[in-house]
């Protein structure tokens, strides 16, 4: 497996291996590897010839006041954990490498990025489709591999590829969970062992939103009145948001008649979770 630090060296690994007949798959990551990442590389690996994994932690898609310093990073555990499930080549670029002086040039994604967790973080997501535009073009891949526990992170990458005629395909993973069913994030290592139980509210909402759509209900505001309740009756917990919007548009439904997702963003003590679930979909 090699590392790989600079873009015009990665840029000519694109090359090299396109030019070889082989298809590359990539997996972009922040680091801090759990069984979800591995779950992504595993697929990576089925289907193309060669991966290629990113770690970076990308400034540009954290707010003023959120965690960039203090997200977890351990690269020696990252770089093992990847070799171990037959990654190629990992790119770990520095901040001025991907963004040097007198950098100006952003992504867009307008309207799919503006509910959810786009009005609490009115920049992250620009942020995240820049640094994943950017890293296309360096990578070079023939698809990419995303997990869909960030549910609005996968639609906005899913528009800009489609609206700037990218040519390259994008795959979107289940969540993988925990085994008591929490999401897997590299954030849950935040939480304080008194806190775990109520992180599991969030979960546990979702699951009441099948069984309630399952039983016939349709009524988006009676869902999330019976989740929000649920969440708020366990300690450690302030919610976000709670929604049910269109799978697509990502704008909010008052009936559920199509494609309907429910997302949900809560802070558990100092940590933000979020999670989601289409609607008639196994969690």
């Amino acid at each position: 497996m090699r590392v790989i630090k600079t873009i015009k060296e990665m840029q000519a690994n694109g090359e090299s291996v396109r030019a070889s007949g082989k298809r590359i798959s990539f997996v972009p990551t922040m680091g801090y590897f759990h069984e979800g990442h591995l779950s992504l590389m595993k697929r990576a690996r089925q289907v193309a010839d060669h991966v290629v994994v990113s770690i970076y932690v990308n400034p540009t898609q954290f707010g003023p006041k959120e965690d960039f310093s203090q997200y977890p990073r351990d690269f020696e555990r990252d770089a093992q954990m990847a070799q171990e499930v037959g990654v190629d080549v990992i790119f770990f670029p520095s901040n001025e490498e991907m963004y040097p002086e007198g950098y100006q040039t952003y992504v867009d994604v307008e309207k799919v990025t503006k509910n959810l967790c786009g009005m609490s973080r009115p920049h992250h997501f620009r942020g995240v489709t820049t640094v994943c535009c950017k890293l296309f073009n360096i990578v070079k891949p023939h698809n990419a591999v995303f997990g869909k526990k960030d549910f609005q992170q996968l639609a906005a990458i899913r528009r800009m590829v489609v609206d700037l005629n990218l040519d390259l395909e994008i795959i979107g993973l289940p969540t993988y969970r925990e085994q008591d069913g929490l999401a897997m994030s590299s954030r849950n290592v935040y939480l304080k062992e008194e806190e775990r139980k109520s992180a599991l509210t969030l979960v546990g909402a979702l699951k009441l939103a099948q069984k309630l759509y399952a039983e016939g209900q349709t009524d988006a505001a009676l869902i999330i009145d019976k989740a929000k309740q649920l969440i708020e009756a366990a300690p450690f917990t302030q919610i976000d948001y709670i929604k049910i919007c269109d799978a697509s548009s990502l704008e909010d439904v008052h009936r559920i008649e199509g494609k309907t997702v429910m997302a949900l963003a809560v802070r558990v003590g100092k940590t933000r979770l979020i999670d989601n679930s289409v609607l008639g979909e196994e969690i």
